[in-house]
């Protein structure tokens, strides 16, 4: 069986384009040094629908039969990946044909690229599949859900091994160039198979590439190529106004550079794109506004749960002169009576998430304007999703959910299939331990339907995303009423 699943492996490989069929025996003879096999039979099978899931499972079944890697996910992950990584391209390699590629256009070239990251398995699409998505329509526009299913969860012996592993500063974090290649152990993921093209931002050296976990379409990542702090600064609007110069038909932002607004890696600094239109982008403005010196500018308040101020120039350099000056007013502005403060006892609480596109002739920058500040009522944060949500989003709201898409945790998948069937038998969902939490939030909207069995599902669905929208509200500084409004008028006149 070894010899016709790599048999099968192989020809997936050329199938896919990942090697040409003149790497057939040295493709061949990689494969079978991974299972310390020095025979192979050439045997005939069945090679016209070859799915690499199951091929995959089956080569990993044999390792661990063979006693080469122990029966868990995350040293299955780690020797899939070494299998893949004999397929899949040098780096050189896929850096020339990228390069090729792009001088036919950009998009040829990230077509490419996408494409050999998902047939190297690098992008595991058969897990990403299992992803639950829906949409909601609300006040701000259509909403998109997806609940998290492509990370899998990792058994206790894992777990163990990975935190009784000694620790390594190689490489420093995921974002890292170093992860190229890099075979990974109990408590880093493998890398063998992943690529990366780099790029010159604001003439430095940057990394581009794909997230394994693909939350929207094309979901890139770029990333500096120093293991240096996220910060928002003007340098930032330079960088991603020179990715979307090279990529135009991509848009680029970044997380916040503080706790509790930021992303989930605050010590690398990265943006996160795509080619991917958020409900965030659709969202109109609802007035205009001008800024004594930068009239060319177009500068509007976006209709959106959280404060976005959207610039609009022919020009990217007048939008980034600009957005460095509300930046640096943001960082320094507070305001009372609206519960703005631009820090307490030392400690910065402003900062911006921008995101860079280009819209037909214009260049475009939204800046949402972020606050950190945490109380006793809010000991998360004030403007973070507070508790009466935790039940279904407790996490940072970052680049991704700013934007319109919520990210949701697995267990809702279990929990939601549970309430279900538990509202369907009325029963009394306190007295579960599980669902609990969720007893309140039924209790509000239970009322408003006849549920069925046919319907229930597509109920809790649109629920679910109306706690989002309001999870987006509460990360507003500025809410998209008319009080909130008359505050955000107050910061923009001081401009």
């Amino acid at each position: 069986m070894l010899s016709e699943n790599i048999k099968k492996l192989v020809q997936y490989g050329i199938n896919s384009g990942l090697m040409p069929e003149c790497e057939r025996v040295y493709a061949t003879n990689l494969l079978l040094d991974c299972f310390h096999e020095d025979e192979y039979v050439e045997n005939e099978c069945d090679l016209s629908n070859i799915v690499l899931e199951d091929v995959l499972k089956e080569l990993l079944d044999e390792a661990v039969e063979r006693n080469i890697i122990e029966d868990s996910v995350v040293y299955r992950d780690l020797f899939d990946t070494k299998l893949m990584n004999c397929l899949t391209p040098r780096p050189a390699e896929v850096q020339r044909v990228f390069k090729e590629k792009y001088e036919v256009s950009p998009e040829t070239a990230t077509d490419y690229f996408y494409g050999l990251s998902r047939a190297s398995d690098y992008i595991r699409t058969y897990r990403v599949k299992k992803d639950l998505k829906w949409t909601v329509d609300t006040d701000y526009g259509t909403l998109d859900i997806t609940i998290n299913l492509s990370k899998p969860e990792k058994d206790p012996k894992a777990i163990a091994a990975a935190k009784n592993a000694p620790q390594s500063a190689y490489p420093k974090c995921l974002l890292c160039m170093e992860n190229e290649g890099y075979a990974g152990r109990a408590n880093h993921p493998a890398r063998e198979n992943h690529r990366i093209i780099p790029i010159r931002i604001n003439d430095s050296d940057w990394g581009f590439q794909y997230s394994p976990y693909v939350y929207y379409n094309e979901h890139c990542i770029v990333f500096n190529g120093q293991h240096t702090p996220m910060k928002i600064e003007k340098a930032t609007f330079i960088k991603l106004f020179d990715f979307v110069k090279l990529f135009p038909h991509y848009f680029l932002g970044s997380n916040a550079d503080l706790p509790i607004v930021g992303g989930s890696i605050l010590s690398h600094d990265h943006f996160q794109g795509g080619h991917y239109t958020f409900a965030m982008e659709k969202a109109p403005i609802i007035e205009t506004f001008d800024v004594k010196g930068y009239e060319d500018v177009t500068c509007g308040i976006v209709k959106w749960p959280l404060s976005v101020i959207r610039l609009q120039c022919k020009d990217e350099k007048r939008i980034i002169d600009l957005a460095d000056h509300i930046l640096k007013a943001w960082r320094g502005y507070s305001d009372e009576d609206a519960f703005v403060f631009a820090n307490t006892d030392g400690e910065p609480h402003n900062t911006i998430t921008p995101i860079a596109r280009k819209r037909g002739e214009l260049f475009e920058l939204d800046l949402a304007l972020r606050n950190n500040i945490t109380t006793e009522e809010h000991p998360l944060g004030v403007y973070h999703p507070h508790e009466k949500l935790h039940h279904i989003k407790k996490e940072n709201i970052g680049l991704i959910e700013v934007m319109g898409l919520a990210v949701l945790p697995s267990r809702l998948k279990g929990e939601l299939e549970q309430l279900a069937e538990a509202i369907l038998a009325d029963k009394d969902l306190r007295a579960d331990e599980t669902l609990a939490k969720h007893a309140d939030w039924v209790e509000e909207f239970k009322g408003n339907y006849t549920i069925t069995k046919d319907n229930v599902e597509e109920i809790l669905q649109k629920e679910v995303g109306k706690v989002f929208c309001q999870v987006l509200e509460d990360a507003g500084v500025f809410k998209c009423n008319e009080e909130g409004l008359a505050f955000f008028r107050k910061f923009v006149s001081t401009l």
